[in-house]
């Protein structure tokens, strides 16, 4: 059983000192408790009541004891207290001047709860002056403020007495709240402010009402009501200056709700808020939630789905605040706010395209996600964790955001595939121009590759093509020269780019390694710096011939040194080899390809010479 005593706070010096009382209503609180109404007549202190166990939101019996000073001695009272498992002291909210009963919290350690009644006679709250006496008294657990006239949080006040008995601030409620300074703690700040982050689904700084909606129902299951939202809104207005802007709840509102809670007995409403978007009991994102199961089998590659994509953009949309299809720093910094650290570092300017300002734009943004989750699923899907992602779309877990194509010999067999993104290692010589190459792929010629800072180096670059009218992602990979050093992941690729220097005679020998020659990946020969003068290669074969003993395409010409972009015509064609590997080999198998190869080179030679007659007469 539970006994609950009720207590008048005392007014001012003066009314002490002549012995009189300002009336509280206390009584008045329970009668409005029991008859659901209030009563016309009040008498000077209401009989013990007894509410059944069945009849109570934590299910125990609960005994209410009135106090009256006009009736009863303070040996009565010290009496009733000893007995108490709670006190609820009542004070009226119209009235500024009042003190506390320092011996209460002396001799009795049991939980008080300050009841500010006559909430129908002021327009303002009076937490600002009882909050000074709740730092004060550690004993006082909840304030909480109600009108016995209007019925208004009347249950409310003998529901949190009966949490506050029966569920007293635990150890977890001690991890949230510091109960001597009467605040959230650093670490429940960081969580709830993270949580708040993702709700502002608008990023415009407060939760409009669509947003607490959406809220609401992520964390409890069920919409909130119109006029709850009005009646949370109109709490904070009166509480709390700058909780609220453009009537929507801003991050100190939001924190303040969380703290009323917490002073209302309610913690585990905190709790349930927590856990919902990934917490554990230590206030940190569980492994289970950040790093969810996903089976990746041999052979297979991992891309994000349709519902990923979706929810990136929103989310680039969300940070893009001058809405110029780019993230500049300060808006990339925003945008990872919500993480522990700073996943991208100043490499990923020269992975993906940029505008002219260096910023990522809108492609290069999801070109790095596809990248990180090709190379990575598992920090991809850590990343999508910190956004939110399965919380917002009510997924499972971000698996859901994840496809795991299938086995590349499955592709092979039925020549088609159902994936978006394919790789392609680039192998070469040092100094042969394979980074040039990769960061022409982003756009960039040679003048805008030599501002490019040493530190901010890749060796990935990833960006879109289209084959068959189909948008796809092509990842060119840089491998090391030392090809001893390469292991099985950096060999894995679907296309191979070897490129050589046309102005170095010692270049083409690194790439006649017979290193991809024998195996069934496509391969594709690329003529670097074909703006220079081209040098005979110091080999044993051309590079024509090369390619024709092992039925490669004729060297591609290339060259990064141009005043526009580069072209994109061979990064094209490494997707389309990609993605038909059987197409390219039957081309190549085709016994008058080379013959075509042959004439047309001879056409063009004869046509060169006869161009340079005419120049030279």
């Amino acid at each position: 059983a539970l006994s609950l005593t009720l207590s008048p706070l005392r007014a001012s010096d003066l009314s002490w000192r002549s012995g009189l009382f300002f009336v509280v209503g206390k009584t008045s609180l329970v009668m409005s408790l029991v008859r659901e109404e209030f009563p016309n007549e009040v008498p000077l202190r209401a009989k013990e009541i007894t509410i059944p166990a069945h009849m109570t939101p934590e299910r125990v019996r609960t005994h209410i004891v009135d106090y009256s000073e006009a009736e009863q001695t303070k040996e009565q009272l010290y009496q009733e207290i000893s007995k108490a498992n709670v006190i609820c002291i009542v004070y009226s909210v119209n009235n500024k001047n009042f003190i506390i009963s320092v011996s209460i919290t002396l001799y009795f350690r049991v939980p008080l709860i300050l009841v500010g009644n006559k909430l129908d006679l002021v327009e303002h709250s009076s937490m600002e002056t009882i909050r000074p006496i709740m730092n004060r008294y550690q004993d006082i657990k909840i304030c909480i403020e109600c009108s016995a006239k209007n019925l208004e949080n009347i249950s409310e006040v003998f529901s949190c007495a009966q949490k506050a008995a029966v569920h007293p601030m635990g150890e977890k409620a001690f991890l949230l709240f510091c109960p001597e300074e009467k605040k959230l703690k650093p670490s429940c700040i960081k969580a709830l402010a993270r949580i708040f982050k993702i709700s502002d689904l608008n990023n415009d700084g407060v939760l409009n009402d669509d947003e607490l909606n959406l809220f609401h129902i992520i964390c409890f299951n069920t919409p909130l009501a119109p006029q709850v939202l009005e009646d949370v809104k109109d709490t904070v207005m009166r509480d709390l200056n700058n909780g609220l802007r453009y009537d929507g709840l801003t991050l100190r509102g939001f924190l303040f709700l969380h703290t009323l809670s917490i002073l209302q007995g309610l913690h585990e409403t905190v709790w349930t808020v927590l856990r919902r978007f990934g917490y554990n009991d230590n206030l940190e994102l569980t492994s289970e939630y950040l790093f969810p199961l996903i089976k990746v089998p041999p052979g297979c590659t991992t891309e994000l789905n349709h519902s990923a994509y979706l929810f990136l953009e929103s989310v680039f949309d969300k940070h893009d605040k001058d809405r110029d299809c780019a993230l500049s720093p300060e808006e990339v910094k925003d945008l990872f706010s919500v993480f522990p650290y700073m996943p991208w570092g100043p490499d990923v300017n020269n992975t993906v395209c940029t505008n002219y300002k260096g910023w990522i734009t809108y492609q290069g943004y999801l070109s790095q996600w596809t990248l990180t989750t090709y190379l990575d699923v598992q920090r991809s899907l850590e990343y999508l964790g910190y956004l939110g992602y399965s919380i917002i779309y009510e997924q499972d877990s971000q698996a859901a955001a994840v496809t795991v194509t299938r086995k590349k010999h499955i592709d092979l067999q039925t020549k088609r595939t159902q994936r978006s993104v394919f790789r392609c290692n680039v192998l070469g010589a040092r100094g042969s121009g394979k980074s040039g190459f990769l960061q022409a792929f982003l756009g960039r010629n040679l003048q805008r590759r030599i501002r490019s800072r040493e530190d901010q180096k890749s060796n990935y670059v990833i960006s879109t093509t289209y084959v068959d009218e189909q948008e796809k992602y092509l990842l060119l990979h840089e491998v090391t020269p030392d090809f001893d050093m390469l292991s099985e992941p950096d060999l894995t690729c679907d296309v191979v780019c070897l490129v050589y220097d046309v102005n170095d005679p010692r270049s083409f020998e690194y790439c006649a390694k017979e290193y991809f020659i024998d195996s069934r990946t496509p391969c594709l020969v690329v003529a670097a710096k074909s703006d220079l003068a081209e040098v005979e290669q110091q080999y044993s074969q051309s590079p024509l011939d090369f390619c024709r003993k092992h039925k490669l395409h004729p060297p591609q010409p290339f060259t990064c040194n141009t005043t526009e972009a580069p072209s994109m015509d061979l990064y094209t064609r490494l997707t389309h080899m990609a993605m038909y590997p059987h197409m390219a080999q039957a081309d190549l198998n085709n016994s008058t390809f080379w013959l075509r190869a042959g004439f047309c080179a001879g056409v063009f030679a004869a046509l060169g010479f006869a161009v340079y007659r005419v120049l030279k007469h």
